[in-house]
């Protein structure tokens, strides 16, 4: 019986909404597309576009493969961590209040913190070097 009223209406709502004789569904298709117009997608640059040199373009390979699951470089929203977009421009951390220093960014890099997970076992010291100069870059 329920199923019955809901497909009822749905139905009697869908058929009000796209009447001919109104204009009420086509101002509603109308105000959705006008929402979405300020939402663009930005194609992700190249590392030439971006001006990585090689340790830096390596770097980004390492943060595409371990951060970027849980730190979008330049948003936090949705994401599990902070962004990660001016980490070294900044005096401290806006999490820890720690200086933002190669030292105490590494630190938390291999060691982890909170409900981050190390990352020592699972970067070489030279991936880890690749992975600091890119994110000098964001």
């Amino acid at each position: 019986m329920l199923y019955y009223f809901i497909v009822n209406a749905t139905a009697k709502l869908w058929r009000r909404l796209f009447d001919p004789k109104t204009s009420a569904g086509l101002t509603i298709l109308i105000a959705v597309l006008f929402s979405f117009a300020g939402c663009t997608l930005q194609r992700r640059k190249s590392d030439a576009e971006l001006g990585l040199n090689p340790q830096q373009a390596a770097g980004r390979r390492i943060y595409d493969q371990q951060c970027l699951r849980c730190h979008e470089p330049y948003s936090s929203r949705g994401s599990k961590g902070p962004a990660l977009s001016g980490v070294f421009k900044i005096q401290y951390l806006s999490k820890s209040g720690l200086p933002a220093n190669d030292e105490q960014v590494g630190g938390i890099i291999l060691q982890g913190r909170s409900m981050m997970p190390g990352f020592e076992r699972a970067l070489t010291d030279e991936q880890f070097q690749n992975l600091m100069a890119y994110l000098h870059t964001l």
